[in-house]
């Protein structure tokens, strides 16, 4: 994602090497502004993949709590279509039943 619109790596500044000029910078000073930089990458990468790590289980999360939401609305669709049917119903067919079975007509 990021990494890819990187183009110096923490290596690839801690390896940078300078020529140097007749009037060019010291040395020490670049290279304690180098280390400071090198310093920063490693936080920002250290917290790019935490923050990656976080994406990637809020999306299980979110995959996970979506499949229980279907679950749950098909559950109350089932619930949803024996509306209709009340006690004195199912007491009536159970007496259906019961006389077929035992010849009481």
């Amino acid at each position: 994602m990021f990494e890819d619109r990187r183009t110096l790596t923490e290596n690839d500044i801690y390896k940078k090497d300078f020529k140097f000029d007749a009037r060019g910078y010291r040395p020490q000073e670049v290279d304690q502004f180098l280390d400071i930089i090198i310093r920063d990458y490693k936080v920002s990468e250290n917290y790019e993949k935490k923050l990656l790590n976080e994406i990637k289980a809020l999306e299980n999360d979110n995959a996970r709590l979506q499949a229980e939401i279907r679950k749950l609305k098909a559950s109350l669709d089932i619930a949803g279509s024996n509306k209709g049917i009340t006690n004195v119903d199912l007491l009536k067919r159970i007496s259906d039943l019961e006389k077929v079975v035992y010849g009481e007509e």
